[in-house]
């Protein structure tokens, strides 16, 4: 299967890109595992509403089930904490895995991998970030 991998190198797009992959890429009752270090309290405490809190060490990890309220949390969220990274995401990495494919948005959603990816998968991927092509370095791997 394909996979992408991708990294921002512009960072001062806006994260209408990265709520438009959350609107494709993520489905209710995908697996989801919201990890946070655990001295983002308050992201913590949000993340916990949908699973199961485990302190590993600099991380919490929170594995549980994506909802109605993450999808629409994660597609209308707009981090204003912007002093280290342009934050798409509050939530430091968000694993989602499903039948098809595994996505992974990390360091506040400015890297994103996905791995089994169909070719409708990577065309849509392609329109939704042809506007932004030029805030990424992007590789598309076709298998």
């Amino acid at each position: 299967m394909n996979q992408i991998e991708m990294q921002m190198i512009d960072h001062s797009v806006s994260s209408d890109w990265w709520k438009n992959l959350m609107r494709y890429f993520v489905r209710i009752n995908d697996e989801v595992e919201i990890r946070c270090w655990k001295e983002e309290t308050l992201e913590i405490q949000r993340a916990s509403s949908y699973g199961i809190p485990v302190n590993d060490g600099l991380e919490v990890s929170i594995k549980g089930n994506v909802t109605a309220e993450l999808l629409e949390e994660l597609q209308v969220e707009n981090p204003t904490d912007k002093d280290i990274y342009n934050k798409m995401t509050k939530f430091f990495t968000i694993n989602v895995k499903n039948d098809s494919y595994y996505f992974v948005s990390e360091h506040y959603g400015t890297e994103i991998y996905i791995f089994g990816l169909s070719n409708d998968d990577i065309s849509v991927f392609q329109e939704i970030i042809s506007p932004y092509i030029n805030y990424f370095s992007i590789k598309i791997t076709n298998d």
